[in-house]
This record gives structure tokens, C-alpha cells and sequence, in this order.
């Protein structure tokens, strides 16, 4: 009896250590690609914050220099990238979050053929919108008469001269947001998509049987709960995407900056010391700035979709 149960041990520790090993060797590939491309970069980004670095020579420590000249020094971060991009973010974030969502519903309620179909329009844009954003965008907002826009207001006898929609600091900001939403339905528009067919009919039916009304206390009391990790992906998708949209508003002005700093965002602003001023430990700094705020509303997520305790 003793050999016989030796045998089931020495099996089982095997079995285990073939489980832990298949286990490792699944979760390798994800686990070099997240240190090689996220972990690491995270890490460098914020060494370099603490230095004085222009790509060529090597970095020199300098403490706190590089936030504290954040803070108290850069007048265009303060009054100008600061204010537009919590301005943008809040409006694209939720804003994307909700038309997401929205959009999302209102798909889940028609038959299937013609759902793929016209979810795959509304998605097309967040793959594409690099390429439409220098052509679509820019020949709608012209600032000549061949403007589309322009055309329509001339026509129309509001204005008598086009406007530079892309170059005016009243309508650059408006235009960046516009084009950012229309752009937004994105993976996470999918996941909620997904999440709201994967929800079991019977939960439906109990919950009219116990009162439920109508299609918004459906929606508050039955898609909602029974979505929320999808919720989750879908409101943190939207927080990235909104904190790290940028590039969409030098593709419409061809500068960087922007017009009198109206459509600056942070990641712009990373760009022009990064890229073309050549101070790495100042964008550096930006860039950790960068990833404390995605990480706060992230949280904010978390403790509105995520999973509680005593759930």
C-alpha cells in the first residue's frame, strides 16, 4: 500500500509541475512582449524624467528640475495644454463612452445581418481615421470657398467670407473633438456590442415578470449589471483613447503647435519637446504626467464597472 501510494504522489507532483510549466510557457509570450514593450519603456520614461537629456549626450540627473520646471515655468503647459486636454478628455472620454454604448444598444436590437453590417461601418473609422483625417476632414473644414462647410454657409448667406475653420483658435478645438468622436467606435465599442448579445434573454423575461416597465429601467437594471467587464474595457478604452488623441489636430493644422496653442494637447506637447526640441527628460517627465492621469480615471473606472468584494 505504501509503493501504491508513493506512485499517486510522485504522479501527482508530476502532473503539477507539467501543469505549472505548460502554464509558464502559455503565458511567455504575453509576459516578454508586456516587459519588452510596456514595463520597460515605463520604466526608462520615468528614469529620464529625473534627468537633463537631449538624445546625443548622456543624461544628467537632475532631481525634480524637469516637474518642478513643469509646474512653476512652462506658462503653455498651465494655461493652455493642461486645461485642453482635461476640456477634450472629458468630452471625448465619456462622451465616446456613451455614443459607444449607445450605439452599441440600439445595434443589439435589430436583426444580425444588417447589425454586421452597419457595425462595421461605425467601426471603420477608428482604423482608417489616419487616412481621412488629412483628407476627409480637411477638404469638409477648407478655408476657401471649395470648403464644404464654407460652401454651405456662403450658399446660405450666413457669411460672406470662408472661414479658417482649421486655423481659428474658436474652432480648432470644436473641430479636434468632432473628428475624435466620429473616430471613437473603436474596440471598445465592439466589446460593449458583444457584451450586450452575450446577455441571457431569461434575465429579461424575470425582470419583467418582477416589474420592469420599460427599455431605460431594462437597460439601468438588466444590460448594465450583467455587462460590467465589458463596461470596464469599454470606459478604460475610452480614457486612453481620449488622454493619448492628439495626433488628429497637427494632421488637420499641419503645425505643432496649433494656432495660438488652442488645440495643444499633452501628447502634442510631448511631441514638440520630444521630437522636435530634443529635450528627452522633459518629455519624459510629460509622459509620466501622461500616465498618472490615465491611471487615476482608470481607477475611477475600475471602482464604477469593476467587480466588488461582496459581489
Amino acid at each position: 500500500m505504501e509503493g501504491v501510494e508513493n506512485k499517486k504522489i510522485r504522479k501527482y507532483s508530476r502532473d503539477r509541475r507539467i501543469e505549472f510549466f505548460s502554464s509558464l510557457g502559455m503565458l511567455a509570450p504575453y509576459a516578454i512582449l508586456f516587459t519588452l514593450f510596456i514595463a520597460v519603456p515605463v520604466v526608462i520614461a520615468i528614469g529620464l524624467s529625473f534627468t537633463v537629456f537631449d538624445a546625443v549626450q548622456r543624461p544628467t540627473f537632475a532631481g525634480m528640475l524637469n516637474y518642478i520646471t513643469l509646474l512653476t515655468q512652462d506658462e503653455i503647459f498651465v494655461r493652455h495644454v493642461l486645461p485642453n486636454t482635461f476640456l477634450f478628455s472629458i468630452i471625448v472620454g465619456p462622451g465616446g463612452f456613451i455614443l459607444s454604448f449607445m450605439m452599441a444598444w440600439l445595434l443589439s436590437q435589430i436583426q444580425k445581418g444588417p447589425r454586421t453590417v452597419i457595425a462595421l461601418i461605425v467601426y471603420a473609422p477608428s482604423m482608417v481615421g489616419g487616412v481621412f483625417v488629412p483628407v476627409i476632414w480637411r477638404m469638409i473644414f477648407s478655408g476657401d470657398r471649395r470648403g464644404l462647410v464654407n460652401a454651405a454657409l456662403i450658399n446660405w448667406g450666413i457669411v460672406e467670407q470662408p472661414i479658417q475653420f482649421l486655423l481659428s483658435p474658436t474652432w480648432i478645438m470644436p473641430i479636434i473633438i468632432l473628428v475624435t468622436l466620429w473616430s471613437s467606435m473603436g474596440i471598445g465599442f465592439l466589446a460593449l456590442l458583444a457584451g450586450i448579445l452575450n446577455i441571457n434573454e431569461e434575465y429579461y423575461e424575470a425582470a419583467y415578470i418582477d416589474g420592469l416597465n420599460n427599455r431605460f429601467q431594462e437597460i439601468v437594471y438588466v444590460t448594465i449589471p450583467n455587462m460590467r467587464p465589458q463596461m470596464l474595457f469599454g470606459a478604460i478604452m475610452s480614457i486612453v483613447g481620449a488622454f493619448t488623441a492628439g495626433a488628429i489636430g497637427v494632421q488637420l493644422t499641419n503645425v505643432n503647435p496649433t494656432p495660438q496653442y488652442a488645440g495643444q494637447l499633452i501628447l502634442n506637447h510631448i511631441d514638440d519637446f520630444g521630437l522636435i526640441r530634443f529635450e528627452m527628460g522633459y518629455a519624459a517627465a510629460l509622459s509620466v504626467v501622461l500616465l498618472l492621469m490615465i491611471w487615476f480615471f482608470s481607477k475611477l473606472s475600475y471602482s464604477l464597472f469593476g467587480e466588488k468584494p461582496d459581489e
